[in-house]
């Protein structure tokens, strides 16, 4: 965009990540956490500072804005989104962003836990970034550019708008959810005030990445009931629901169909979580594959080994529920073709080459895919997300500020 325009993405992003808005999968609420509204508000106010007048906050903790049309043309609505929350996986409370500039390819030592080494061995794609600005944390908690680049990415976006209206572009709709991170980001996502036609996800890694696949997923809850006595008389009587579940778990594949073990296009399944006691014991799993009609066979698989494991103990017994979680975004995109491919001439006109990759996980885009809003998910910079060695490249996201210029005039002239 040349070299006039100051760009604010870097430094919305330093804001933003100072903000405490991890998310809680043991909360019903929605939002999961308030403190995710601390940053909703924030986002709030510098909306309605770039005179986007509609900027609003609802009751579940999304933020909708609308950047007007500004063209005699019909151009179909697009939308941009990222998220809120971060993982739950690392702190996010008292993140310290620090800028490293005109990165060497050094190792970064980071200096609140100087144990914590962020290398080019562990992370290659520092290789790329060497003479940029690099954004960590300090060493104990996470960045959280997974998703604040995304956001600032977008505010970035409304800004450039806003001081370059000749820039020609149809109605731009703005959406932040909460609690991607757990699954529900996009569980109360009101589609008819929304009212877009195609969207974008900003939640993607490497520069130039455009994903327009994802995992399908389903999970798993399987309670075991077992046989409960006195130790010390236990024979011949007791049926061990821990002892049920271990061996059920201890059945899987170890060398294939996990997630140590598998990459690029292999599915897997995956226990999650273990509770209970010698009465009543219970796991959760994961369940992935590119390929929707594979999670049936993974799950029968699945299905079979416990009902082999229960068989063994007399008096014992078990339920398996399957909760589907989100699917291919993929099966969406391949009929609307032409999203995925302005994306990618978007990626070409801002000076950089596509990567086009397949996700092995989910973003909002994909459950949004199968509500009505085609939407894959389009790079920012982040990196080594859920863990204290994240980070972003200051350049990446005024990259993806380009790109999402470049998309918004493409829309408005194939229009």
């Amino acid at each position: 965009m040349g070299d006039l325009y100051k760009y604010t993405a870097a430094s919305r992003f330093l804001q933003y990540v100072q903000i405490d808005t991890q998310s809680d999968p043991e909360s019903k609420r929605q939002p999961s956490t308030g403190r995710q509204l601390d940053l909703a508000r924030v986002l709030v106010k510098e909306l309605k500072e770039l005179e986007i007048d509609d900027a609003q906050l609802d009751e579940y903790g999304y933020v909708y804005a609308t950047i007007p049309s500004n063209t005699t043309k019909k151009v179909p609505v697009i939308c941009f989104c990222a998220h809120m929350d971060t993982s739950f996986d690392c702190s996010g409370t008292n993140v310290k962003p620090i800028v490293h500039e005109k990165y060497d390819g050094q190792p970064i030592v980071l200096p609140d836990d100087p144990t914590q080494i962020i290398t080019t061995e562990e992370h290659p794609y520092l290789l790329e970034k060497i003479g940029e600005d690099i954004i960590t944390a300090s060493g104990t908690t996470l960045l959280g550019a997974d998703d604040k680049a995304g956001i600032a990415v977008i505010m970035d976006l409304a800004n450039y708008l806003r001081e370059n209206p000749e820039v020609r572009h149809g109605a731009i709709k703005i959406l932040f959810t909460p609690d991607e991170e757990i699954g529900r980001g996009v569980d109360k996502v009101d589609m008819n005030k929304l009212g877009a036609d195609f969207g974008y996800t900003l939640d993607g890694a490497e520069r130039g990445s455009l994903e327009d696949e994802t995992f399908s997923a389903d999970s798993v809850h399987i309670e075991v009931h077992g046989v409960s006595a006195h130790p010390g008389y236990a024979k011949g009587k007791m049926a061990s629901a821990l002892k049920i579940v271990a061996e059920f778990i201890d059945s899987l594949p170890k060398d294939s169909y996990s997630p140590e073990s598998t990459a690029d296009r292999e599915g897997f399944f995956h226990p999650v979580k273990l509770i209970g006691t010698v009465e009543h014991a219970s796991v959760d799993l994961i369940v992935r594959d590119f390929h929707t009609h594979k999670l049936a066979q993974y799950e029968n698989f699945m299905r079979d080994r416990l009902n082999e494991t229960v068989s063994r103990y007399a008096g014992a017994t078990a339920t398996f529920t399957i909760h589907e979680q989100y699917r291919n975004m993929k099966e969406i995109l391949d009929q609307h073709p032409q999203v995925s491919e302005y994306a990618a001439e978007a990626i070409g006109r801002a000076g950089m080459t596509v990567r086009r990759s397949s996700a092995r996980g989910g973003t909002d885009g994909s459950r949004l895919s199968f509500m009505g809003l085609p939407c894959p998910n389009l790079f920012t910079g982040e990196m080594a997300y859920h863990g204290k060695h994240e980070y972003v490249s200051v350049q990446d996201l005024e990259k993806s500020v380009d790109m999402c210029v470049e998309l918004v005039k493409i829309w408005e002239e194939k229009s």
